[in-house]
């Protein structure tokens, strides 16, 4: 079922939450299940009001508890003592989230970034050497690329490793205050040994931005000999994680410490790489970075998730004001503006949840395909990048609207809440700032402007690029002819489309993006004249480039969500998925009305008509609230917050309070 046509959700019956979960947990259904029984031991329940280091040591000893089970090993090879299963790998760090986000940080140091930099950047020698020890936890590591003056601009990083012939290694060395790595993860108590991101100088000349594997800590646990270590303190959140400052004073590593899967250094100072072009290979190496933002991404989509299941549960049972007549007071959640606070923002979580989905099926399966070029990493770099700076935005403002809607309770730290906003705001900085990822979308949808000029207009080279990003990213949900019937069955005039027909919302989804990108391209060519910046004319596009990337991702984030729909077999949970997707839709036309308004493609009566929708949604989908948020199959010792658990728990709490 594809198109809703107004149908409402309880005309096809209403699903169990047990269904609906069916679907959501897909293809990796058995590593959710798996985590959620991890979970629920007592060690990882919530906990609150810890002093800085009762709460680090308490985050490594879940970490280490955590070595002991399966979702670890899942990232690296089986000849090491892995599983090998990318995809599983980040579905079950994307469960940790629902525990806690310290615990969850602190693995994908660890793991994600730590080990998975050898992974991906080491060879056979380095992997045999280290990931054993990494996946248990005996050598706890760091991931050293941040610097002071120098964060998402990684080609520019500074700290510097020579090499030195004579001693055969390389000479590691931060040459001011701005090249100390900063905000480390497992750096200021734990880590013993990290992978820093250095210059590599080898006879005079520069050989770009290059990992080694550089010990920080001595077997005692005090700083290796000309390593400086500071602790970072306390921070908003995340402090379970120990966070710290590096710099490097002269410090020798041999030259087996260099990760050299893409570029390597002989005795005699000779430089080579099965990459000829440094900028490609340069780009290549920070393709280890999608994994960090995938994970990011579906963390971020776990916490909002917890906060919705928190709200929505306290917003059926806590009572407000009296009803005229009767005298009965009225529980939250049947007010409209609550409703309208907490039920879009469900809706684009249920609609970020199979983008999510899309995103980690397409990198797990890339991954493992031999013949995946490299066009197709850089497009799935680029949906990354966007799915991650989207979902991020969506967790920290869904999870500020979810303690407002909360009340005073929500402000209690025993009910999650705070501590989940507090925990959250870094994501949208971490693993790449949003903004300049989202300039990163953009810049791969032009991506063909500077290699086509001489061949193209701007225009036609925006749209080529448009068309062949949008049949890549359509081909990976298994649903293009789906999609491409729905752009095809889509009325010729906007006011004589039922507001809910689906061909009506993916046209109009595509049109925007196209329509927006073509006047980025107009406006790039009017202000590229023979003498003009061009970094001037591309920054003074700014909000033309992202409001490009966001009219994308929506669109892409839809199509994910009318495929999941379309392979969804179950009749009753096909017809409930389908009115959330259409409070999707609703509530992002809302949102940006006055933009369709402006460029025709809304009038005043079918914009107030928008508004409208969004409203009888809402009531409509108050009755499955309950069940949708369950449908996450978040375990009740793991939700925690008492005002999420039932009556007698919350009047515990309130009484407490």
């Amino acid at each position: 079922m594809t198109s809703s046509g107004g149908a409402t959700a309880a005309s096809a019956g209403t699903p169990s939450a047990e269904r609906l979960r069916t679907v959501l947990d897909g293809r990796w259904a058995a590593v959710r299940n798996q985590v959620r029984d991890v979970l629920r031991d007592p060690l990882f329940r919530p906990r609150y009001g810890l002093a800085l280091h009762e709460q680090r040591a308490l985050v490594l000893e879940q970490l280490r508890a955590l070595a002991a089970t399966p979702g670890p090993r899942l990232l690296f090879p089986k000849e090491y003592g892995g599983e090998d299963d990318v995809g599983g790998a980040l579905v079950a760090f994307e469960m940790l989230a629902l525990s806690d986000l310290s615990l969850l940080v602190k693995a994908g140091v660890q793991w994600g970034l730590f080990g998975g930099a050898i992974r991906h950047l080491g060879t056979r020698q380095h992997h045999a050497r280290y990931l054993p020890d990494v996946m248990t936890v005996a050598l706890p590591g760091c991931f050293a690329m941040t610097e002071t003056g120098h964060g998402s601009d990684v080609h520019s990083l500074r700290t510097t490793a020579t090499f030195d012939p004579e001693r055969d290694g390389f000479v590691i060395d931060t040459p001011d205050e701005d090249a100390r790595k900063d905000y480390i993860g497992n750096a200021a108590l734990h880590g013993r040994v990290a992978v820093v991101f250095a210059q590599l100088h080898v006879n005079g000349t520069d050989h770009g931005v290059h990992a080694f594997v550089v010990p920080i800590r001595d077997a005692s646990g005090e700083p290796a000999a000309g390593v400086g270590i500071e602790d970072c303190g306390h921070k908003e959140g995340l402090n379970g994680v120990d966070n710290g400052r590096l710099s490097f004073h002269k410090v020798f590593v041999p030259r087996s410490a260099l990760l050299d899967r893409f570029g390597s250094v002989g005795p005699d100072g000779s430089y080579s790489s099965p990459i000829d072009k440094p900028s490609a290979r340069f780009f290549t190496m920070l393709g280890t970075l999608v994994q960090g933002r995938v994970s990011v991404s579906g963390a971020a989509l776990a916490a909002a998730k917890l906060a919705l299941t928190i709200a929505v549960r306290y917003g059926l049972v806590r009572r407000q004001f009296r009803r005229p007549g009767d005298g009965e007071e009225i529980v939250l959640l049947d007010y409209r503006q609550h409703q309208r606070r907490l039920l879009p923002a469900l809706a684009r979580t249920y609609a970020l949840h199979f983008a999510q989905e899309g995103l980690v099926a397409a990198y797990h399966d890339s991954f493992y395909d031999p013949d995946t070029s490299d066009t197709d990493r850089r497009r799935l770099e680029s949906l990354a990048a966007g799915i991650k700076a989207t979902t991020t935005w969506h967790a920290a403002h869904t999870i500020q609207t979810c303690r407002e809607a909360c009340g005073g309770a929500g402000y209690m730290s025993v009910n999650r809440l705070p501590g989940l906003r507090a925990d959250i705001d870094v994501f949208t900085t971490f693993e790449g700032d949003n903004t300049i990822l989202m300039q990163l979308v953009a810049k791969g949808l032009l991506t063909r402007y500077q290699q086509e000029f001489e061949s193209l207009d701007v225009l036609g080279t925006a749209r080529f690029v448009a068309d062949r990003f949008v049949e890549a990213v359509i081909e990976r949900t298994a649903a293009r002819s789906l999609i491409q019937r729905l752009v095809d069955a889509a009325p010729g005039r906007d006011d004589d489309a039922d507001l809910f027909d689906r061909s009506h919302h993916v046209e109009l989804f595509e049109w925007r993006e196209k329509h927006v990108l073509d006047g980025l391209a107009r406006r790039l060519r009017a202000g590229l004249g023979s003498d003009a910046d061009p970094f001037e004319v591309f920054n003074a596009a700014q909000d033309h480039v992202l409001l490009a990337a966001r009219a994308h991702i929506d669109r892409v984030v839809l199509e994910y969500f009318v495929a999941a729909i379309d392979e969804c077999d179950d009749p009753s949970v096909a017809a409930l998925l389908n009115r959330v997707c259409d409070l999707y839709v609703m509530s992002t036309l809302e949102e940006h009305r006055a933009w369709f308004l402006e460029h025709g493609r809304l009038s005043p009566p079918r914009a107030k008509a928008v508004i409208a929708a969004v409203n009888d949604l809402c009531a409509e989908l108050r009755a499955h609230a309950r069940l949708l948020v369950d449908a996450f199959g978040i375990p009740q010792e793991v939700v925690g917050a008492p005002i999420a658990l039932g009556d007698e728990a919350r009047r515990q709490t309130l009484r407490r309070g």
